[in-house]
């Protein structure tokens, strides 16, 4: 095992020789054992992407497929919303 060290606020590590104590355990064995429990749950979590939020509406509209990369269809929309009178951008 590496060694590191670490500073810790007088209260925090009060508390952790308070909870090593009570329950029978190095300081170390107990901070290892709080940092493993903490980044196992974070890694099991899914981190959420744009598709995920907008995965129903993937496939559902008809048009050309090259919508996100040619600006013509952008400006076309544009032009067709200011002449409905719609002068705020969205």
């Amino acid at each position: 095992m590496t060694t590191i060290s670490l500073k810790l606020p007088e209260p925090l590590l009060q508390d952790v020789e308070a909870e090593a104590r009570r329950r029978r355990l190095s300081k170390s064995a107990l901070i290892r054992e709080y940092l493993e429990a903490t980044l196992s749950r974070q890694n099991a979590k899914k981190r959420v992407t744009c598709l995920d939020l907008v995965g129903d509406l993937v496939g559902n509209f008809k048009g050309p497929s090259d919508l996100s990369t040619d600006r013509t269809y952008l400006e076309e929309a544009m032009l067709a919303s200011y002449a409905r009178g719609r002068k705020r951008s969205r």
